[in-house]
């Protein structure tokens, strides 16, 4: 059985998804937070309810300098500071992931019921762009 926070992660990154993709086309903040790392600027939407309020959205927000070369596979070191103002709009690359063949609609309902199917059908796409360097944050602010 999968650890319900393995799938609590992907059902909040699949929220978020599609709640950035239904909301109206981006406007950068003019919000700039300061972190202890450098300052970042994300981006404010709306959500197709009207009567919600804006959402001020941060994507990538990297909190572990990229685990590669010497730093793979040891404990996440604190990022570089940046200099200047980092717009942090884009989805960074998510973590390596063994996902499972749907290629064939009949062969994949043969190992999983068909509402895993649906859910991975949608959620695979978003999926494709993964990199070892995927210690990024996402966050809002209402």
């Amino acid at each position: 059985m999968r650890s319900p926070r393995i799938i609590l992660r992907f059902t909040l990154l699949f929220c978020v998804v599609h709640i950035t993709r239904a909301a109206e086309p981006k406007k950068l903040s003019s919000r700039v937070v300061t972190t202890k790392y450098g300052s970042l600027r994300g981006f404010v939407t709306t959500l197709p309810n009207r009567q919600w309020k804006p959402v001020e959205i941060y994507l990538g927000v990297p909190y572990a300098s990229p685990p590669v070369g010497s730093l793979r596979f040891m404990p996440p070191v604190t990022p570089a500071h940046w200099r200047g103002v980092k717009t942090v709009d884009k989805f960074s690359a998510v973590c390596p992931q063994n996902l499972p063949d749907i290629s064939n609609e009949t062969e994949a309902l043969k190992r999983m019921p068909v509402g895993r199917y649906e859910y991975l059908r949608k959620l695979i796409p978003l999926l494709q762009n993964q990199s070892e360097d995927c210690l990024y944050l996402y966050f809002n602010q209402l």
